[in-house]
């Protein structure tokens, strides 16, 4: 099974990263939550976004690389909104068995204009009304990750919520959208194998 490198949004480590990381666990895999905020936490995505800015995006990324040292290359890196982009950047910098994109999809250039490494498959995933989904964007990520000759899928679940997973966000939280998701991201963890990028 996986080692998985999982990755908060913008609002910290909420009870729905621990829910994710357990699910996953239940499923025979080692899950790493990666916490960049020291503990911090929030309800109010403004102020998160306030506090991403403090902190300022080269510190996260730089963050996310030294969290994900003690593990294995072959490891799936993993994460939701603003952690998706951490996931991405931490494949660009070790060599990942697969990346799992949960409502967050950054182009590369955005995180410095590094290349796809070949061979690393991905999946993105969103709900087709996300309020912060910048098709955009995804259709750039997707463009990145294809010329890499790497494998992407993209699954558009019906719905609006943006951390659709979360149960402590009843607002966003859809049941339905979640299952299939992590049925999808099981099986993804399940067939992940090493990249072949070198670190």
């Amino acid at each position: 099974m996986a080692e998985i490198a999982l990755f908060h949004s913008v609002l910290g480590v909420r009870p729905g990263v621990h829910e994710a990381a357990q699910r996953l666990r239940a499923a025979g895999h080692e899950v790493l939550v990666v916490d960049q905020y020291e503990g911090r936490v929030f309800d109010d995505y403004e102020r998160a976004g306030h506090h991403v800015e403090e902190i300022g995006f080269p510190e996260l990324m730089d963050r996310a690389v030294r969290a994900v040292e003690p593990l294995r290359d072959g490891f799936v890196a993993a994460g939701f909104s603003n952690g998706a982009g951490m996931a991405e950047h931490v494949a660009t910098q070790r060599t990942c068995g697969g990346v799992l994109l949960f409502s967050g999809a950054l182009p590369l250039a955005v995180l410095g204009g590094v290349a796809w490494p070949a061979g690393t498959p991905a999946q993105i995933h969103y709900t087709q009304d996300d309020p912060f989904r910048r098709q955009e964007w995804i259709d750039a990520l997707v463009a990145d990750i294809t010329a890499s000759g790497s494998r992407v899928e993209v699954f558009d679940h019906p719905g609006s919520g943006h951390l659709f997973t979360d149960p402590s966000l009843p607002d966003e939280h859809d049941p339905l959208a979640a299952a299939s998701l992590w049925e999808r991201a099981e099986a993804f963890c399940r067939d992940a194998t090493g990249g072949t990028r070198g670190t």
